[in-house]
């Protein structure tokens, strides 16, 4: 019998938004499913964020091991500060679809974050977050893209990345017609996920194939409040319920694609779903660098003008860094994506005890930062880079991470105020994401206790009879299978991951200007640049 496992993504997914679907019959297959099975909360990364997370369930490494922290690298070094978008390059630690055909199997992977440029491996990679030009040369092998566009209704464009499509949501849906545009794309988008995936289960199934359907994350971010029960409200306008009924046409959709694609593998395959995070609800901003200012640890340059209208680029990302008075600044947030905070290097290379005395300082007085309109504190957590990213590439983290009390990302804006109200509350990621799982020797009706995202990796190696390398920081979630089944086939860790391949095709290049706008498109448009 040929051991086969279908891995399901579902970026952002969360039970408090698939739960209220399942009871309104939008979802019936997947709550007919998850009855046969076992469900579970998976805890995400610090912060949840998709590069991060989404690394850590194709490697089973936390991102102080993986290397990858944000949609962005930083490097503050004497010499200067710079700033990249991170891809295929960064991650440092082997995938489990590289595991996989090293020992003898074959793996489809299709729409994964950083998978571009593509490492070779037995059977199909198609990256995703690809501008729709490099397509053809992300593909893996090189004559994948040729077969693809030969399905119905294939539509290089919308199935990845142009900013023409994308542009829509950069201030966030305006307009009524917007929302409504923005959920039929990712329909449409999804629909070709699914018919890429289906014609290569069928044409050619690998042991290991693994899709990632990343609309519901796109979707959460500007319609959270059609979508959670506690923010619709009780007397909607016509307009109010059309939106929702085509968030739960999408919805729908999802579900006819898990239904199709199960019944595709067939009884004896093992189905793993997964999320990276969670959502939920954000309803103020904090202005995380107008706070440093406000307390002394940032100044601006004379003559600065913190907030860049116009070109959206790493080029004005980076001028922001030289608009910082360096000289007078101990602590600066680049981003709002990942949460962070960076010591200047004068205070971040200095002798250990005093680095560690300013930190704690730092951190001290961000814990007694308050709503002033309550006095509840703002933030509700805040981690050291060694409590959030011990590994070897710890040092390329940020020296604070913040968890907003209602874990939102923080803007990095100048502001009058430093907390100020969100016009309507709005999706944000969530540590809670989900974990599902049926097939063979998978128990039924179970909800297990919360497992970890570093143990997904584990999981999906045992189903298909792999050992568990020895250097992966999670475990087979045995309480998810029978006894009968743990006992007849024990788990296996044994052996080591390998260092990743070479990467292969052009793409292995930088990209050009326009292609690094389109990837910047995208991240303003979902807010995690501002």
């Amino acid at each position: 019998m040929t051991v086969r496992t279908l891995l399901i993504g579902l970026d952002g997914a969360t039970f408090t938004i698939l739960d209220p679907l399942m009871e309104e019959g939008v979802m019936p297959f997947l709550e007919q499913f998850i009855a046969g099975g076992v469900r579970a909360t998976l805890h995400s990364v610090v912060p949840p964020l998709t590069p991060p997370a989404w690394t850590t369930v194709m490697t089973g490494r936390s991102p102080g091991n993986h290397g990858v922290f944000d949609f962005f690298r930083f490097e503050f070094k004497r010499d200067g500060r710079y700033i990249r978008v991170v891809d295929a390059r960064d991650v440092s630690c082997e995938t489990i679809w590289s595991m996989v055909s090293r020992q003898g199997l074959k793996a489809t992977a299709l729409n994964f974050p950083l998978t571009s440029p593509p490492v070779p491996i037995s059977g199909y990679l198609l990256p995703g977050w690809v501008p729709w030009r490099h397509l053809r040369l992300a593909c893996h092998p090189a004559d994948l893209y040729d077969k693809i566009k030969q399905l119905p209704g294939f539509d290089a464009r919308e199935l990845a990345m142009d900013m023409s499509l994308e542009g829509n949501a950069i201030e966030g849906c305006q307009n009524k017609e917007d929302y409504e545009d923005w959920i039929h794309l990712h329909i449409r988008r999804e629909r070709q996920w699914f018919e890429i995936v289906r014609h290569l289960m069928t044409e050619d199934p690998c042991q290991l194939t693994a899709v990632l359907f990343d609309g519901i994350d796109k979707l959460q971010h500007f319609v959270w409040r059609f979508l959670d029960p506690a923010c619709f409200p009780s007397s909607p306008s016509p307009w109010e319920r059309k939106i929702r009924a085509l968030c739960w046409d999408y919805f729908r959709e999802i579900d006819h694609f898990l239904e199709e694609l199960i019944g595709l593998a067939g009884p004896e395959t093992h189905t793993v779903m997964v999320s990276d995070h969670g959502f939920s609800a954000t309803e103020q901003i904090f202005y995380l660098n107008t706070w440093l200012e406000q307390n002394g640890y940032l100044t601006w340059a004379d003559g600065a003008e913190p907030e860049q209208p116009g070109k959206l680029g790493l080029e004005t990302m980076a001028r922001r860094f030289y608009e910082v008075d360096w000289d007078r600044t101990s602590a600066y947030s680049p981003t709002p994506s990942g949460n962070g905070i960076y010591l200047s290097p004068d205070d971040s290379d200095c002798a250990p005890d005093d680095y560690l005395s300013s930190r704690q300082q730092l951190l001290e007085a961000l814990e007694r930062v308050t709503d002033p309109a309550t006095g509840e504190p703002v933030i509700k957590r805040i981690w050291t880079r060694e409590e959030a990213f011990p590994g070897k590439h710890m040092t390329l983290a940020p020296d604070l991470t913040l968890g907003l009390r209602d874990n939102g990302f923080v803007s990095i804006l100048p502001s009058d105020e430093v907390l100020i109200p969100r016009v309507e509350p709005t999706g944000t990621h969530h540590p809670d994401g989900i974990f599902i799982a049926g097939g063979p020797d998978i128990r039924q009706g179970i909800t297990a206790p919360a497992l970890s995202i570093v143990d997904v990796a584990p999981t999906v190696l045992y189903t298909l009879g792999l050992p568990v390398p020895e250097d992966l920081e999670g475990r087979v979630a045995a309480e998810a299978f029978d006894r009968a089944s743990l006992e007849a086939r024990p788990v296996r860790v044994e052996g080591l991951t390998q260092p990743p391949s070479p990467l292969s095709g052009s793409t292995a290049n930088s990209a050009n200007e326009e292609d690094e706008a389109e990837v910047m498109q995208r991240l303003r448009a979902l807010g995690y640049v501002e």
